[in-house]
């Protein structure tokens, strides 16, 4: 046994220092292409290079070093556009090493503002997201959702993509369940069995912070069980997250029920060095004025968030977005 755990810790060893050894190799590939960018994009700035001599270049690099691949003419353009995307950004210019050239690219060409790349990249490295989990998050406008989540869209877009830990460390206004292919007509029942056989899909939606715990926690209340549909543990907020699925509209009650598990939560099974437990209400829709109402005597900290079983529409979001800043600049330009 003694033998074991000193083998052990010779594997964490090896295991660190090939993970530091990839990161370095990573990090080399990254600068290597953002700094062959920076020499084309001078060189065709200054017009001493033209698309011609270009396509030269990448005929003596296949001829003559063969062994060197992604030196294309596609490839080559693309390093011009990573470095001229990223030369005058000394917040993102140092960041993007950490990620790899693959996702470099996803962001580079999945996103339009600098601000949204950055808000990726920031995500991407806090998560480690791989490149299907990084597209994912492009795809289903992540951003944008972010953005207008908590009515804190625009205030600023510091505390975004400032955040000490990156973002994904608030509850969003709306998540998008694309990935649990349900029927047309489906229970609640249905929606929660889907969420437990996608959890490893649910869990990049709502954020890696979130550690599964149970479906169906029973708490035990004055000799009565009552059942929280999921129940997770979150890193970030240091606490237990009760989740409460619903396949109908937004309901006052549903207030009510959610203060009753978060209490009985923090009186049987918080631990003391755990912060109050959380409660997220999933609905098929909301209004707004409802849920403010229903929520302005609640004193847990209870969000109530909306889902979509297909990919959230791309102009409605924008249309919101574009609306929520025109607010936000009128809110500037006349404060109360």
């Amino acid at each position: 046994m003694e033998k074991e755990s000193e083998f052990k810790e010779i594997i964490n060893i090896i295991q660190l220092h090939r993970k530091n050894a990839y990161r370095k190799i990573n990090e080399e590939l990254v600068t290597m292409y953002y700094e062959v960018g920076k020499y084309l994009s001078k060189k065709v700035a200054s017009g001493g290079w033209g698309s011609k001599t270009i396509d030269n270049l990448v005929i003596t690099i296949k001829t003559q070093y063969p062994s060197l691949k992604g030196f294309n003419r596609a490839g080559l353009y693309r390093m011009i556009q990573f470095y001229e995307t990223y030369r005058d950004n000394i917040i993102v210019s140092p960041l993007v090493t950490q990620l790899s050239w693959t996702n470099n690219l996803l962001i580079l060409q999945g996103t339009k503002t600098i601000e949204e790349k950055e808000f990726y990249i920031r995500l991407c490295i806090k998560n480690n997201y791989s490149k299907r989990e990084l597209n994912r998050q492009i795809q289903s406008h992540y951003y944008e959702r972010y953005l207008l989540s908590n009515g804190n869209a625009l205030e600023s877009l510091e505390p975004v993509v400032g955040e000490e830990d990156g973002p994904n460390t608030k509850l969003l206004d709306a998540y998008s369940l694309e990935f649990l292919d349900l029927p047309n007509n489906y229970k609640e029942k249905d929606l929660k069995d889907a969420i437990i056989s996608n959890l490893k899909n649910f869990i990049l939606e709502i954020g890696k912070d979130f550690t599964f715990i149970e479906q169906e926690h029973r708490i035990n209340v004055g000799g009565e069980d009552f059942y929280i549909d999921l129940l997770f543990y979150n890193r970030t907020y240091s606490c237990l997250v009760a989740f409460e699925l619903k396949v109908d509209k937004f309901q006052p009650e549903f207030v009510s029920k959610m203060d009753f598990y978060l209490a009985a939560l923090d009186k049987y099974e918080k631990k003391p060095n755990e912060n109050p437990s959380v409660g997220i209400i999933l609905c098929a829709s909301k209004n707004d004025s409802v849920v403010e109402l229903a929520s302005s005597r609640s004193i847990s900290p209870t969000a109530v968030a909306t889902y979509s079983t297909q990919l959230i529409d791309t102009n409605a979001l924008k249309e919101k977005l574009i609306e929520y800043q025109t607010l936000f600049e009128e809110t500037k330009k006349n404060p109360r």
